[in-house]
């Protein structure tokens, strides 16, 4: 089952985002500080699975009032190519739909990332080849 996951998780968080390659940025976006003030907004929730008191998939979900962020979308790789993905992915627009009334979902895939391309691809979503996705960072870690 899908639950809405706390600060008090978010240790299993960053320990699932670093076993399947996401770099979490504990030092600047990552900061628990920084995630502690992101969730307290509303605009920001996790939503995870355990399985045997073990975290097996989160993914961040965020928004701004008219577009929904599928954000770090991860399974835990023993548990890939179980439908896990796919079920965070629904929770998450699900959230959107009915919570927030959010009807246009996005998400941003690193162009070698073949299984995010897949999940999302095979669940609607459309990849936009035509947009360029541009980043200013002050800091390396933020």
């Amino acid at each position: 089952m899908i639950q809405k996951l706390s600060l008090a998780h978010y240790s299993d968080v960053l320990e699932l985002w670093e076993k399947v390659g996401l770099n979490p940025r504990v030092d600047g976006r990552d900061h628990p500080d920084l995630m502690k003030d992101q969730l307290k907004t509303g605009n920001v929730i996790l939503l995870g699975k355990y399985e045997n008191n073990r975290l097996i998939g989160v993914v961040l979900v965020s928004h701004d009032e008219r577009k929904g962020w599928i954000n770090r979308l991860a399974v835990n790789p023993a548990d890939q190519n179980q439908g896990i993905g796919k079920e965070l992915l629904l929770a998450a627009e699900e959230y959107l739909l009915t919570e927030k009334r959010i009807e246009v979902f996005g998400a941003l895939i690193f162009k070698d990332n073949i299984t995010s391309k897949h999940c999302f691809e095979s669940n609607g979503y459309e990849n936009w080849e035509e947009v360029c996705y541009f980043s200013k960072r002050l800091r390396p870690e933020s």
